[in-house]
């Protein structure tokens, strides 16, 4: 792995681990796509890990949860429900029949809101389900290390958005999530300005962070982390780092629990990858249709398989 390489591969690390996915990882429109990582790092991810559904809320919003505006509907847990009602609708699958999925998806509603709002929440459910659609036809940039192309990334998102929803309904359901992206893309920017100094960088990432909150200074923390994993990953790959040398390493720096586990996820990442290495090579050899068919079946699960060809056609 070259040093652009190794680049490319720590801001992806920064952009997933800031909840920017979207922009690094080309997603099926209504697939719902997460990651498990070891609680004790928040740290690196593999390609090879499962998709998880994102976890149904245990109550109804409250007045604890109301809005900005004192509207309990919009509070700030609304986007996790309609997140978690869209993945039991699609079953964590590429659903393409839009009215059958808007048909499960609204079915779901007195299961998750009270019966109050279940006139709101299915005209706003309507319009969520096509702004995911909407996001699922962007295309990430082409280099995510590029703040000018993150920034037009993060605009095409922002007018998806305004033409979807009201402000009060922005609010509710992005504007937390927004301002952590503002300052992701503004710290890549300001680490790769080679006309700051080191003591003008650290001063213009603390002048960013004055528009985050604890809490997103605490997503900020494991962002960082997660790059840092990832920064250190690659570089183990790029030297040909053994096993032990790696072990040692990590457990110096997160412990053994952590080290153990960021083995595993190694392990996996080779795996990953040697698999997706026999398919490309069917595919070289132009195997037919359904001898491809056959072989994901056979290498991959039906999670994976939603990200075969992403996979692939990342590869340099």
């Amino acid at each position: 792995m070259n040093s652009k390489s190794l680049a490319l591969s720590t801001a992806a690390a920064l952009l997933c681990a800031a909840g920017l996915w979207w922009l690094v990882s080309p997603a099926a429109p209504f697939g719902i796509r997460g990651v498990t990582v070891p609680a004790s790092l928040a740290a690196a991810s593999s390609p090879s890990l499962s998709t998880a559904a994102p976890a149904p809320l245990t109550g109804h919003p409250s007045e604890a949860q109301a809005s900005t505006t004192g509207d309990t509907f919009l509070s700030p847990d609304l986007r996790q429900t309609f997140e978690a009602m869209l993945f039991e609708a699609t079953g964590g699958t590429d659903m393409r029949d839009l009215a059958v999925l808007k048909k499960r998806f609204l079915a779901l509603v007195p299961r998750y809101l009270p019966a109050q709002y279940i006139a709101r929440a299915t005209a706003l459910m309507e319009r969520y389900v096509d702004y995911r659609v909407a996001l699922g036809s962007l295309k990430p940039p082409t280099d995510p290390g590029d703040p000018r192309a993150l920034r037009a990334a993060i605009d095409a998102r922002q007018q998806a958005r305004e033409q979807h929803f009201t402000s009060e309904e922005y609010e509710a359901l992005f504007a937390q999530e927004a301002r952590l992206d503002r300052y992701t893309v503004a710290r890549i920017e300001i680490e790769r300005n080679s006309a700051l100094t080191a003591p003008q960088k650290q001063a213009a990432l603390k002048d960013a962070e004055r528009g985050l909150s604890d809490a997103q200074r605490a997503e900020r923390d494991a962002a960082t982390a997660h790059m840092n994993v990832a920064s250190q990953t690659a570089g183990f790959d790029a030297q040909g780092t053994t096993y032990n040398e790696r072990y040692a390493q990590r457990r110096a720096q997160y412990g053994d629990v952590a080290a153990t586990q960021l083995g595993q996820l190694d392990r996996e990442e080779r795996d990953w990858q040697a698999r997706l290495n026999d398919y490309a090579g069917a595919q070289a050899r132009k195997a037919s249709p359904e001898q491809l068919q056959l072989l994901r079946q056979q290498l991959f699960s039906q999670q994976e398989q939603l990200r075969v060809e992403a996979a692939l056609a990342a590869r340099p």
